[in-house]
């Protein structure tokens, strides 16, 4: 039985850190899908289709990997690609409990369905999307924390 895995997030956008926990998680998994979120009480500054485009162009190394999208119930979207797990990564401490009522509440919905939490790797565990876009609305320096062409598409968005 092969191992399938689904990697949620809003990844507005992609960081490192993200990368981290895609890359390590593709190790242990046969398939990994990576399924940005369409949030809606969250406004990105990516759309979706903008999202997919840039996590497709920093992950094609990456030959396990394949990136959708979904609207709804993250479990719906597991059962709908036959996925046995899904991968979360956590930055701190401060992340647990938000993970625990999700994870808690996914067993509810599917309990045949689990959740594995990578913690990421200490470099990143500072970095956030929300940070990434403060520092890079005021053109500073980000190549450490986002890929290139994550950068450059920061940078033609704040240029708007």
């Amino acid at each position: 039985m092969s191992s399938i895995a689904v990697c949620p997030g809003s990844f507005d956008p992609i960081t490192y850190g993200h990368l981290d926990i895609i890359s390590r998680g593709a190790k242990v998994f046969d398939k990994l899908y990576i399924t940005v979120l369409n949030n809606s009480t969250k406004k990105p500054m990516f759309s979706v289709e903008e999202r997919i485009e840039l996590i497709r162009e920093v992950t094609k190394d990456i030959p396990n990997v394949e990136v959708d999208s979904f609207q709804g119930l993250l479990m719906d979207y597991a059962k709908s690609v036959k996925a046995n797990a899904i991968l979360r990564g956590l930055r701190a401490v401060s992340d647990f409990e938000y993970e625990m009522q999700i994870t808690s509440m996914n067993r509810v919905l599917d309990e045949s369905i689990e959740t594995f939490f990578i913690m990421t790797n200490n470099q990143y565990s500072f970095l956030s999307s929300s940070i990434v876009k403060e520092v890079a609305k005021y053109n500073a320096d980000i190549s450490e924390l986002v890929p290139k062409p994550v950068e450059l598409a920061l940078q033609k968005k704040n240029d708007l």
